[in-house]
């Protein structure tokens, strides 16, 4: 019996089909509407899919794809690993949330979030309080959001994401690399995206029935 996973969900009025490789194998991305929310969806032969680092690729690998196509796509995205007995069971999970995925399509309408990581070479660098104060005026006035990532490390002075609307990603970009210009040779630059915008939308799923 074939199974469906989910990866978000976009308005209603943006059903499509994509001919991609999905999570399990899966190869065509389609949507399951229910109202006005449509759940970007593929076929899966299991509700259990074991994660693995290639799985977790391919899924944020397919939202990419929903983020860039047809000039651009608003999503809500899930979190991994969620996949539902029928098409049916997941649109009653649709309606459960539709209030939330409602609000939170609103918030992130147009935009997609960015990371920013930056990393000291070594000893007798700029300090952190000096990097983000830089950081703060060169990007914050561009960014619609922003949020705080863990720094696991003494050598990570920045790590951070943000959400960007699209007609700005340009000036985001410049203004990046506006940062790195000023502290050539002193910090590693790593900025990452276009991701769907998984730190500025907080729904819980629930899981019965899956």
């Amino acid at each position: 019996m074939s199974h469906v996973y989910a990866y978000g969900v976009v308005p209603e009025d943006e059903e499509f089909e994509l001919e991609r490789s999905g999570v399990g194998g899966a190869e065509r991305i389609y949507t399951v509407t229910y109202r006005s929310l449509s759940a970007v969806v593929s076929d899966i032969d299991t509700t259990d899919p074991e994660r693995t680092d290639e799985a977790v690729e391919t899924h944020n690998d397919v939202l990419q794809s929903v983020l860039e196509s047809d000039g651009g796509r608003t999503v809500v995205p899930m979190g991994f690993g969620m996949a539902f007995k029928d098409a049916r069971t997941l649109k009653g999970v649709v309606r459960g949330g539709q209030r939330a995925f409602r609000t939170a399509l609103s918030e992130v309408e147009g935009t997609v979030e960015l990371g920013l990581k930056l990393v000291s070479t070594g000893e007798g660098g700029p300090g952190r309080g000096e990097v983000e104060a830089v950081v703060d005026d060169t990007l914050g006035g561009i960014a619609v959001d922003e949020v705080e990532q863990d720094r696991f490390s003494d050598r990570l002075l920045v790590n951070r994401a943000y959400l960007v609307d699209r007609d700005d990603r340009e000036a985001f970009d410049a203004a990046v690399d506006d940062v790195e210009a000023v502290y050539d040779g002193e910090l590693i630059v790593r900025y990452t995206g276009p991701w769907a915008p998984y730190n500025f939308v907080d729904i819980r799923i629930g899981t019965e029935g899956r």
